[in-house]
């Protein structure tokens, strides 16, 4: 019997192959697999669903990761595809699957950091389950979030001369995991002690590594504004990635503009003093988990108020293709080279 090799199909291939086959039988069962969260109708309102799992040596690194802030990120991640859905957090349910080199003093330090983000976003942690683990620690969270049928955004609904907009700042989480893995390295060559980490001033970058928000402001802004975007997804794996996925499930194309992607002036600062472009780190870093949306072009009045968010670019027909257009004018195909589950050989980048 041949053998296919994972990492052949990559994660969302994988995903496809095990679910373009499945038949959605369940009345209940509005949306499935596809998006930031599926989609159920229990009455009232609609029920969003969505799980994340974080593996150690694969999402991150207890050597500079603090369990607590660990805890935070994990349960905030869940939190970040709710909103991406225009939803609501209101749940989660948290599995744990935990070594014998960890103790309850451990585990309660990784709990008091998802209790944080439980009442930073008015979220109940309702039950979930713990095992032993051979490998170290694995941490399962899903969330349940709420939304009415009429405020669900999807990914594919971006249509032609739609605005492409994205809140915050692009590439800075990378930037803060390059830090930390550079003075994870500069430490291990160390013998006597007192290496100094070098993270004065680039606060900022390690606290969007380390301790991400979802933008629940952003969703609160727009809704204020009564504008209702037409696709929207959460950065997670980098723009490029992201913006694609929405492109191939509205079936359109789309031009950004490469000098109106939002970059922070310390992230540019330390890109530049690692050899890196700063522009590539936007499009590919990932771990932002900022909101990248499109909207009707009528609602640029309404847009351009709101602090935070930028236009970076529009949607096109799809035989234009995916372009990034650069600051002369040159138009480059944009490629998904952000985090890919199975073929990074990187064992701290998401």
């Amino acid at each position: 019997m041949a053998r296919t090799e994972i990492n052949t199909l990559g994660e969302f291939g994988l995903i496809r192959h095990w679910t373009d086959q499945m038949t959605l039988t369940q009345p209940s069962t509005k949306y499935g697999v596809g998006d930031d969260a599926a989609v159920m109708d229990f009455g009232q309102h609609r029920t969003l669903v969505t799980t994340d799992l974080l593996l150690e040596g694969i999402h991150f690194n207890l050597e500079y990761v603090p369990l607590k802030h660990l805890g935070y990120k994990a349960a905030v991640v869940n939190f970040s595809d709710i909103y991406a859905m225009n939803g609501t957090p209101t749940q989660i349910v948290v599995g744990l699957g935990i070594s014998a080199r960890f103790s309850v003093e451990d585990m309660d330090e990784l709990y008091s950091g998802i209790r944080l983000a439980c009442q930073h976003y008015g979220v109940d942690l309702v039950g979930g389950d713990t095992s032993a683990s051979m490998t170290g620690l694995t941490i399962s969270i899903t969330c349940i979030g709420q939304a009415d049928e009429k405020d669900i955004v999807y990914r594919n609904g971006a249509k032609k001369n739609d605005l492409i907009c994205v809140s915050g700042n692009l590439g800075t989480a990378y930037l803060g995991l390059q830090l930390l893995e550079r003075e994870r390295i500069a430490l291990r060559g160390q013998t006597t002690g007192d290496h100094i980490a070098a993270f004065d001033g680039r606060e900022y970058l390690l606290q969007r590594q380390l301790k991400p928000e979802a933008r629940r402001d952003i969703i609160e802004a727009l809704r204020k504004a009564n504008i209702h975007p037409t696709a929207m997804m959460d950065v997670s794996d980098g723009l490029s990635s992201e913006l694609l996925h929405i492109c191939t499930q509205s079936q359109c194309g789309c031009a950004i503009y490469e000098d109106k992607i939002p970059i922070d002036f310390k992230a540019a600062e330390v890109a530049e003093e690692m050899n890196l472009n700063i522009v590539t780190c936007a499009l590919n870093g990932g771990e932002d988990y900022e909101l990248l949306f499109t909207c009707d072009l009528k609602d640029y009045e309404k847009l351009v108020p709101i602090d935070d968010i930028y236009i970076i670019g529009h949607i096109t027909e799809a035989d234009n293709g995916c372009l990034l257009i650069g600051r002369n004018g040159e138009q480059l195909p944009l490629k998904a080279q952000g985090w890919q589950a199975f073929e990074s050989k990187d064992t701290t980048e998401e």
